[in-house]
């Protein structure tokens, strides 16, 4: 299994924000998109999720453009955006009961992955008085209710606690194991370790960055 992002492009009016965004990505493998402040990350992962859509540019995954094919794309693709896509008038149950048939809800939350992100202790709770980490493991585990083999993360462990953020990397780490493709847009040093290869969007194009660890040369080329 791999991916290809080729030529992507998007215009807001007169602003190029991304200009022939292009790499790829295989099986077991967990790629970083890193960059400032409205460099165009979140735009990115958006555009692939099918959330907007992009001036041009294709989404091969096995060679199909996926922009082509949006059934195959919502089977293949999970995507946690920055906020939170959940009913906050709903408890955590009734929203996954919006991407989960009954059956496989109570297997996933009596051993599967809805049970390791501790999903089974606030079934109950309202969006609304959530934590933000609720919140967040919460919007993982509807993403990944088709078991898509490709996640876009757009920054998933923003403003958690230790304990929540290392729950997340837990899951992700075996996502890779098992040969799931990450895109991950990240400023987070723990996200960071996650990442196998990194490229920084800047000036609405990208190009590859090897992080080793050094924050500070990093925080240079943003």
């Amino acid at each position: 299994m791999n991916i290809e992002i080729k030529k992507v492009s998007k215009t807001y009016g007169k602003k190029s924000v991304l200009r022939d965004i292009s790499f790829r990505a295989q099986g077991g493998r967990c790629v970083g998109i890193l960059g400032g402040n409205g460099c165009g990350k979140s735009t990115l992962l958006s555009i692939l999720a099918g959330v907007q859509r992009c001036d041009s540019g294709e989404f091969l995954y096995d060679g199909k453009n996926l922009f082509d094919y949006p059934m195959q794309r919502s089977e293949l693709i999970g995507y946690v955006p920055q906020g939170t896509p959940l009913i906050e008038e709903l408890n955590a149950y009734d929203n996954l009961l919006l991407w989960y048939d009954k059956n496989s809800l109570k297997k996933e939350l009596d051993q599967g992955v809805l049970a390791m992100l501790g999903i089974d202790k606030f079934l109950k709770t309202q969006v609304s008085k959530m934590s933000g980490g609720m919140k967040k493991r919460l919007s993982i585990g509807c993403a990944i209710a088709k078991r898509p083999p490709v996640l876009l993360l757009d920054e998933p462990m923003a403003a958690l606690d230790l304990s929540c953020k290392q729950t997340i990397i837990e899951y992700l780490s075996r996502h890779k194991e098992r040969g799931g493709i990450l895109l991950l847009a990240t400023h987070d040093v723990l996200e960071l370790e996650l990442c196998d290869e990194c490229y920084i969007i800047k000036n609405g194009t990208i190009s590859p960055f090897l992080y080793e660890g050094d924050i500070e040369k990093l925080v240079k080329r943003l």
